[in-house]
């Protein structure tokens, strides 16, 4: 069966007015719209044709399919004018630790307080869909740090001395800043609005802009030891578990695990727990892996991560079209053009214009594609 999916765009305070307006060729609604969810996730589950919800339709038809519980993967377009907030995510034991520990003392799924709403891991793929995609990622090679740390000055002392120290420890650094370290990083802050530096412009210009947004975050100096990455459009981000992100410009199609466990580490008005945070960070500088997908048929292409919840396939169809295989549920959402699909048992077809999205239960066993355009498709990954 192919299941038409559909849901409102999110209106985060970060997204986008036009991105996703200019993808699916309507007026824009002039309110920020972030984040468009395709999957059965309880926080925001999308709407069949029928007008259930996906995790309804799922428990009430998906049997017959071969869809017998919830998708390993929650798929979205995400659309970013500014930036999101620091963040990482639990591995899958941190989370049920955290989810029981939360449970147990009675917090409230939905508090603004709780850190742990389920009880799964949250590793996740963006690819970018515009020209350029910015996004923080992982923190950087230590000695690049201190480089930029020196161009400050002397209003970046009590940072530098942490840094410098022969047993620097970036978690605990980033611990002080997120706590004990307000006052400080309001100095570290000033040094880099008014810094100047060849190597590093890029980086103290996101300090200009993110002090405008969040006038003396801390988040900011956090940002200031991470990896400032650019995507082209095509290529992928992989995040996994532990590791410090923060998209901040762009386009995307964003796959993740089935989860909403998110520990923020500044650049938001949202609860903080800087201890919780550093917890669960993996604080070995190094920048996560740009992922370049590998054509694994003619007109299809593989991003490869290394986890079993999710795979993504990029199809760019000819006008005879292209068969694709497909193992288990999948969910399918244009990008470009107008694909036509169809299933490869039922016959049941549907033509998607960009921002479109159905749902390929397991017994079609693939999806022929036709007709040019762009398609991309979310499926367990092996």
């Amino acid at each position: 069966m192919l299941i038409p999916l559909a849901n409102h765009p999110r209106d985060y305070a970060w997204g986008s007015t036009s991105l996703l307006a200019d993808l699916e060729g309507r007026e824009a609604s002039g309110r920020p719209e972030a984040e468009v969810w395709f999957g059965d996730h309880p926080g925001d589950p999308s709407e069949t044709a029928d007008g259930r919800t996906l995790d309804r339709w799922i428990a009430d038809e998906g049997a017959a399919s071969g869809l017998g519980e919830p998708l390993p993967y929650l798929l979205k377009l995400l659309a970013a004018a500014s930036a999101l907030s620091i963040q990482a995510h639990p591995s899958k034991a941190q989370a049920e630790e955290g989810f029981a520990r939360e449970e147990a003392a009675g917090i409230p799924r939905d508090a603004g307080d709780r850190t742990y709403r389920d009880a799964n891991h949250k590793p996740e793929l963006i690819v970018a869909l515009s020209d350029e995609f910015r996004a923080l990622a992982g923190l950087r090679d230590l000695d690049a740090t201190r480089r930029l740390v020196a161009t400050l000055g002397e209003g970046a002392g009590p940072l530098a001395e942490r840094l410098d120290d022969t047993d620097a420890s970036l978690s605990a650094v980033i611990g002080w800043l997120l706590s004990d370290g307000a006052d400080a990083a309001r100095d570290v802050i000033a040094a880099a609005v008014a810094a100047e530096s060849d190597e590093f412009a890029a980086e103290l210009a996101l300090a200009r802009t993110l002090d405008t947004a969040f006038p003396g975050d801390p988040g900011i100096v956090v940002a200031l030891l991470m990896n400032l990455v650019t995507l082209q459009r095509g290529e992928g981000l992989f995040v996994p578990a532990g590791v410090l992100h923060a998209y901040l410009d762009g386009l995307g199609v964003e796959l993740m695990a089935a989860s909403d466990n998110v520990l923020r580490g500044g650049l938001t008005p949202k609860h903080v727990d800087a201890a919780e945070l550093v917890s669960v960070l993996d604080a070995t500088p190094g920048l996560p892996p740009v992922i370049r997908p590998r054509e694994i048929a003619a007109g299809v292409r593989r991003y490869d991560v290394p986890v079993a919840d999710f795979a993504l396939l990029a199809v760019s169809p000819s006008a005879e079209g292209v068969e694709v295989a497909l193992e288990g549920p999948a969910i399918a959402v244009a990008t470009a053009g107008r694909p036509a699909v169809a299933g490869l048992a039922s016959q049941e077809a549907a033509t998607l214009a960009p921002g479109a999205a159905v749902l390929v239960t397991p017994n079609e066993g693939g999806l022929r594609v036709r007709g040019g355009g762009e398609l991309f498709i979310a499926l367990p990954g092996r």
